[in-house]
């Protein structure tokens, strides 16, 4: 076959035929085995169509001498997925007709042989041309999970910014040893270190990718594994040394001793400091942040505002009050059943109890729940003024939208700057965990709910930002932080009036005596939530 032939007489007899059989398993082979995996990867496997003409019989080879399918082979042909195991599967050649198989074989054994030596990117919808000049050829169509398609860089730079994440993790995982990093984990999850949860994400994930690399075969398929962790790392993951896992792993290392450590860590890991800038943002910055701004049209994603409690996914809210009966003539009047309901009311004493323990036993019987406002951490959920602008945060994309995020001020504040009226009762409207729990994924953000209280705003709200933390910001933004906070630090918050989502924040890892009453059919009952679980 040449591209150059016009016409299917000058084929052998039933050629066209077996090659449109060829043409049809390579487009099932890839999508078989793309359809469960979003990562595709580049081998050092070289001159893959010569072997295909090399196994053809002698009066087919001049008909498959086609520059366009050389073309799709050579440059696509060496494609593979990779197990977790780091078994290397080639994409191209999985299934071939009969009359092939034993063609095709040669080159399966070659790219399954080969080294893996980067990611495949591309922003093309589809590789190679499926018609060309009236003849089919070879080629593959891409599922849009695979069609590169973000703003800020082009495919080949985004090739190349995961080569060095690779980079970056083989550095890594050659620097620290495993029992350190166990040490580190012990530490994280004794809850004992303040924002440990930030933290133990990435050590966990960092944790899994040396075992994986421990368990592997043999070299090639370690090799193997370490690409595909850092093709499929989350954003920063593979900088160990550069982050607050690597400072941790380091003083532990140093021999330093766990109190020593934990101090050095809460110092570090401050709020008021942690990836916050300490500086105002130079000149460039500012330059490179409009940029990105417009690249990546988030211009209207920075405008925000309170949000409103009938947008939020909600775990609780009170039962709808029953109709009332319509009142007769004598309904006034105090009757001995309504002497002895009120004289009966007795408020039980449920204790202290975790939060985990709350949902799991009290929850589903509440019919109205108060909160005793006192002082202690209010909060208020924020969202995006325009809904349908570009996401900003992590958790927030455009398959599953969630513009959605939180403030809490570092001290407890008092009720009345939160428009409460202190040691009394409020009722909780409505119940929800942390807007980066909604869809799961973002575990490294820590743990908390929020328990919305009736009328409660921030009264501060005007010389408080918008609440764009550098920690809560996509990837992408990260290089801007110092312009985005500061950016953030001098507007406001709009819907204010209209702000229904502020209340009470408790959150995993920390002590609490917050004071509830609940009301369920058999009477009312008293709380204390003093921690997480």
């Amino acid at each position: 076959m040449s591209d150059m032939i016009a016409s299917t007489s000058f084929l052998p007899d039933g050629s066209k035929e077996q090659f449109l059989q060829l043409t049809a398993s390579v487009r099932a082979s890839f999508d078989r085995a793309v359809e469960k995996e979003s990562l595709l990867f580049t081998t050092d496997a070289e001159n893959l169509y010569d072997l295909l003409l090399d196994g053809l019989p002698d009066e087919l080879k001049q008909t498959y001498r086609c520059g366009t399918c050389r073309q799709f082979v050579d440059r696509f042909g060496a494609l593979v997925t990779i197990t977790d195991e780091g078994e290397t599967c080639p994409v191209m050649w999985d299934g071939m007709p009969d009359f092939f198989e034993s063609i095709i074989q040669p080159i399966r054994r070659a790219v399954k042989k080969a080294r893996v030596t980067g990611v495949f990117v591309t922003s093309a919808e589809g590789l190679g041309a499926a018609e060309l000049n009236g003849w089919p050829h070879l080629a593959v169509k891409l599922p849009q999970k695979l069609v590169y398609a973000d703003r800020l860089k082009t495919a080949e730079q985004q090739a190349a910014a995961l080569a060095e994440e690779h980079r970056l993790l083989g550095e890594n995982v050659g620097r620290y040893k495993r029992t350190t990093l166990q040490t580190a984990l012990n530490l994280l999850r004794s809850e004992s270190f303040d924002r440990g949860e930030k933290v133990l994400g990435a050590a966990e994930w960092f944790d899994e990718t040396l075992q994986a690399l421990q368990s592997a075969r043999d070299q090639a398929h370690r090799a193997a594994i370490l690409w595909k962790r850092a093709a499929a790392a989350p954003a920063g993951f593979c900088h160990v040394s550069e982050t607050m896992l690597g400072t941790l792993l380091d003083d532990i290392e140093a021999g330093r001793g766990a109190e020593r450590i934990r101090e050095r860590f809460a110092r570090k890991m401050d709020p008021t400091v942690y990836q916050r800038p300490q500086a105002r943002p130079s000149e460039g910055n500012v330059a490179r942040a409009e940029e990105i701004m417009e690249k990546l049209n988030l211009t209207d994603s920075m405008q925000r505002r309170f949000a409103r409690i009938e947008e939020l996914e909600l775990l609780w809210k009170p039962a709808e009050p029953e109709a009332k009966p319509k009142k007769g003539f004598f309904s006034d009047l105090r009757t001995k059943k309504k002497a002895e309901s009120t004289e009966q009311q007795v408020i039980a004493q449920g204790g202290k109890m975790t939060w985990e323990k709350f949902q799991r036993t009290v929850l589903p019987s509440a019919k109205k729940i108060e909160f005793f406002a006192c002082k202690t951490n209010y909060s208020a959920i924020v969202t995006a003024v325009h809904p349908d602008a570009p996401p900003l945060l992590q958790w927030d994309n455009e398959a599953c939208r969630c513009p959605f995020n939180w403030y809490v001020y570092k001290n407890p504040s008092q009720p009345d700057r939160w428009n409460l009226k202190p040691f009394s009762y409020v009722e909780v409207t409505g119940i929800t965990l942390q807007p980066s729990m909604w869809h799961g994924g973002f575990e490294h953000q820590g743990k908390s709910v929020f328990f919305l209280l009736k009328g409660a705003k921030d009264s501060s709200y005007e010389n408080s930002g918008c609440a764009l933390f550098p920690e809560m910001l996509r990837s992408e933004l990260h290089e801007v932080r110092s312009t985005i906070e500061a950016w953030s630090n001098t507007h406001s918050l709009s819907g204010y009036d209209e702000a229904t989502a502020c209340g009470f924040r408790l959150e995993a890892g920390n002590e609490y005596s917050a004071r509830f009453r609940v009301t369920t059919d058999l009477g009312v009952t008293e709380y204390i939530l003093d921690r997480w679980d």
